[in-house]
């Protein structure tokens, strides 16, 4: 009696095991894409955090030479990752996502101080109107202008690191700005938005636009545009959220 009592007791825990719901695993892979007038290196303090934590991180060198360059260019990226992607985007970034992010293996997007155009609509649509601050190549890409640059692109970075961001800018083809958007990945993935609160280059308003006409959690941080450098540690943690939130949803 005793050993069946044992028997009895060891196959109603495996039942309860059996019955008991999976526990959901976050999302291990991240790519990260950089958007205009910048390059992968920006990403370095949000990967230094993602990495520590265990994620494996991806940074996709986009030549931003045309959307469909820069998609084609996240798409290598993602054709090399093992498993579900959190896809990540920042400005520009923010367009190359939306499009990138149909692929399969993508099960959530975030968006940080990003565009986040719908169907039919283009990456410049919402932004103020006037001449911006760019100076044109005869081949068709823009460097953006060095006082702007460093007074309005990246005010809360360390001067020393803002002067170096523009002389390694990476100039953008103008193109990008007309392009009707042919298809958006938010529509159907579940998103995540990290507004920047005092962005002078994409109005906060348009920011909070776009991240509460995609449903997306939502978290603003008091930076510039490009507040994931100086607050790295905020962009990680919204990072982390998503890949932990996706991760549940699958």
């Amino acid at each position: 009696m005793p050993k069946l009592r044992l028997l009895l007791a060891a196959a109603a825990s495996l039942v309860a095991l059996w019955g008991a719901p999976a526990m959901a695993a976050p999302v291990k892979n991240i790519v990260l894409v950089h958007g205009a007038w910048a390059d992968g290196s920006g990403w370095k303090g949000v990967y230094d955090i993602l990495t520590k934590d265990g994620y494996t991180v991806s940074v996709v060198p986009n030549p931003d030479t045309g959307v469909a360059d820069d998609v084609a260019a996240t798409q290598r990226v993602l054709d090399r990752q093992v498993g579900p992607v959190i896809l990540v985007g920042h400005s520009y970034g923010g367009t190359v996502i939306t499009l990138a992010g149909a692929d399969p293996k993508v099960v959530g997007l975030v968006y940080v101080a990003a565009f986040g155009p719908a169907v039919g609509e283009t990456t410049g649509q919402y932004l103020p109107k006037g001449p911006l601050p760019i100076t044109v190549s005869k081949d068709g890409l823009a460097f953006f202008n060095r006082d702007a640059f460093l007074g309005a692109f990246a005010p809360d970075v360390p001067m020393a690191t803002r002067v170096f961001m523009y002389d390694a800018q990476v100039p953008l083809a103008v193109s990008v700005f007309s392009a009707p958007i042919t298809q958006a990945a938010w529509t159907s993935k579940p998103s995540w938005y990290l507004v920047s609160a005092n962005d002078q280059i994409i109005p906060p308003d348009v920011e909070r636009m776009y991240a509460k006409r995609m449903k997306a959690v939502t978290a603003e941080v008091a930076g510039s545009h490009v507040a994931f450098i100086s607050h790295p540690d905020v962009a990680a943690q919204l990072i982390e959220a998503a890949a932990k939130g996706a991760g549940a949803s699958k």
